[in-house]
């Protein structure tokens, strides 16, 4: 059985203990197949043929004098589907401080990492980092995506959609000269151009970064934190973490009775300095920390129970993260029954959790004190919202079959509408990559596997400056389904997208495969040329802006170590924050954590790789974690 983390003073137990001496069974065998681990891909599927197109139509006016965003783009000719990516990592918000926050991704589906990717296509390999034609949606896998007659719809929808683009003022090219058309200028509302927002827009630059070059880059494991033992068939949530400048703090299980906690970590050795009992697992937690050290975090309000097998996640609490104490807890009931949240997000002293799809949010000061809760009928809901410099709300209005988004910016002391951007009737996903600027994403057409096929960046007015393709296949980023700010390997700064590539073929004698992370301008949609190359037989992603320099992660390949480097935000050069070991145990630990889709944060010479969800190992060799730490103080 896997013992829990070890009291203070006394060394833990088990795992693979410091680098140098691994011990016998090291981290285990590589991660089989499975829930939350790579899964096998599947065979290309033949597309759908395309409908005949509808009969013209008199397209309707764009929602408030803006074009009318979000509609499919035109299926092309169908082509061989593109290798799904490797499996997540924080998303870059501007936060109260920069004290590190979790990456909230989706389980793997692809190759973890420390192994090589799988190669692409004939033709797939050009292009890479570049927009590309849209491709015909394929057909759904069994037992997932869209129903079949829905499909169809889309692909119906996609041939009308030209028609009602070039109505909106509009129209995007699927030439070769495509790029030249990448860029979205709105209509101010009087009949002009919007030239991209208004005067106040934020430059390019982010300030001085803050993280600097430890004297020694090399890092040791710092301590590991072993999970409890999980019943067969059993998936339990150990989602969230964060980082201060000198407590790693984790969702956990404590004592024999394998009761639900955080618990704050000394990030050198991994002693346990304080824990917070929670009632239930955890639901979601900020990435936002305040200056004060206060995080919020959402949970279930009991245990799970053979009689209660699913609690509800409807209770919300505010943490000091420096003493360790729960603040408040607070619950919503309308109608009698509790309010279910899924995400919560700071902004200023506003705490504001997001009820998901299927509900309202509500929001709270810092005493605990209610600021704003659902109220029975109304006919629109604060579905999610994302925090740090701004607080933004994605709202959704009409019935569920056909749902009206909007993205608005609220005030975060009443709740109130600052301005607000209508999407594309039809559009039923919103994903916020940024507050500040506001940038946004959404599957345009159906479900990919990126969750965001196309980004929009709003002025501080509210209004559109540009749209970015993102096509589906060609770049690694992750968003969660039925999320609305959880995006991962996707970073705004220097008033531009940052955005890897998907792994592909390096070329030479190697055949090796290798990524880039290059950019894109938030003011006219195109490439800037700003490129960072990951190598041979590697893969990088970023994690989150430092000033005006870009954090990111990267794999070296297996047996070689990953590494945390800063990307100089103006000419992309390379510098090496952290390299972890380079031995077989650690990169196969490494590995099965998957760091894309999962949590990873780096603060001060400390990186922290966290799961979000663990089950009972595939084997008696196996070993599984709740987190790895690695420092190189």
């Amino acid at each position: 059985m896997t013992q829990p983390p070890q009291p203070p003073n006394q060394p833990p137990q088990g795992g693979f203990g410091a680098p140098q001496d691994p011990p016998p069974q090291g981290f285990g065998k590589a991660p089989e197949p499975g829930y939350g681990y790579p899964q096998a891909p599947q065979p290309p599927q033949t597309p759908p043929p395309a409908a005949p197109p509808a009969a013209p139509q008199s397209p309707p006016p764009p929602p408030q004098g803006q074009p009318d965003y979000g509609y499919p783009q035109a299926p092309q000719a169908p082509g061989t589907p593109p290798p799904a990516a490797p499996g997540t990592p924080p998303p870059a918000y501007a936060q109260p401080t920069q004290a590190g926050f979790p990456a909230m991704g989706q389980p793997p589906q692809q190759p973890g990492y420390g192994y090589p990717g799988y190669p692409g296509q004939p033709g797939q390999q050009q292009g890479y980092g570049y927009p590309q034609p849209p491709t015909m949606p394929m057909q759904p896998q069994p037992g997932g995506g869209k129903k079949p007659n829905k499909q169809m719809t889309i692909i119906v929808a996609a041939v009308a959609a030209i028609a009602l683009i070039v109505g909106g003022g509009v129209f995007y090219a699927s030439t070769k000269d495509g790029d030249k058309n990448n860029s979205a200028k709105g209509d101010d509302g009087k009949g002009g151009k919007d030239k991209g927002g208004d005067k106040n827009d934020p430059p390019a630059g982010g300030g001085p970064a803050k993280e600097k070059i430890p004297a020694n880059t090399t890092a040791k494991v710092g301590f590991q934190v072993p999970a409890p033992e999980v019943p067969k068939d059993d998936i339990w949530s150990v989602a969230g973490s964060w980082l201060t400048d000198d407590t790693y703090v984790k969702s956990g299980y404590v004592g024999k009775a394998k009761d639900h906690a955080l618990i704050g970590y000394d990030p050198a050795n991994g002693k346990e300095r304080w824990t917070i009992p929670l009632s239930g697992e955890t639901c979601a937690v900020s990435k936002e920390v305040t200056d004060e050290g206060i995080a919020a975090v959402v949970y279930k309000d009991a245990k799970s129970t053979k009689a209660n097998k699913y609690p509800d996640c409807s209770e919300a609490s505010a943490v000091d993260l420096k003493s360790g104490k729960k603040l408040w807890t607070q619950n919503v009931e309308v109608s009698g029954s509790k309010v279910e949240f899924e995400e919560i997000a700071i902004s200023g002293d506003t705490i504001a959790a997001g009820a998901g799809t299927g509900g309202t949010g509500a929001a709270w000061d810092m005493s605990g004190k209610l600021r704003w809760k659902p109220q029975l009928g109304d006919k629109c809901k604060d579905a999610g919202y994302a925090g740090g410099d701004q607080l933004v709300a994605v709202r959704k209005c009409g019935d569920y079959d056909s749902p009206k988004l909007k993205i608005q910016l609220l005030d975060p002391k009443s709740g109130k509408e600052q301005w607000s951007y209508p999407l594309s009737p039809g559009v039923d996903n919103a994903k916020i990559i940024s507050t500040n600027p506001v940038v946004f994403g959404q599957d345009t057409g159906d479900i990919t596997a990126s969750g965001a096929t196309d980004v929009f960046s709003l002025s501080n007015a509210g209004k559109l400056r540009a749209r970015i393709k993102l096509e589906d296949g060609k770049y690694s980023h992750d968003c969660e389904v039925n999320k609305w700010a959880s995006c991962s390997a996707i970073v705004v700064g220097n008033d531009k997208l940052y955005v890897p590539t998907r792994q592909h073929d390096a070329g030479g004698s190697d055949y090796g495969f290798t990524n880039e992370i290059i950019a894109f301008s938030l003011a006219t949609g195109k490439t800037t040329g700003d490129r960072a190359d990951a190598g041979d037989d590697g893969e990088m992603f970023p994690m989150r802006m430092d000033g005006g320099n870009v954090l990111a992660y990267k794999n070296g390949g297996y047996n070689k170590g990953a590494k945390v480097v800063s990307l100089d935000g103006k000419s992309m050069k390379e510098t090496t924050l952290l390299q972890t070991p380079a031995t077989e145990s650690v990169s196969s630990a490494i590995s099965g954590m998957v760091p894309k889709s999962n949590e990873l944060l780096y603060t001060n010479g400390n990186l922290f790789m966290g799961k979000k969800l663990i089950s009972k190992p595939y084997s008696k060799d196996d070993k599984e974690y709740i987190a790895l730490g690695f420092t190189t103080g």
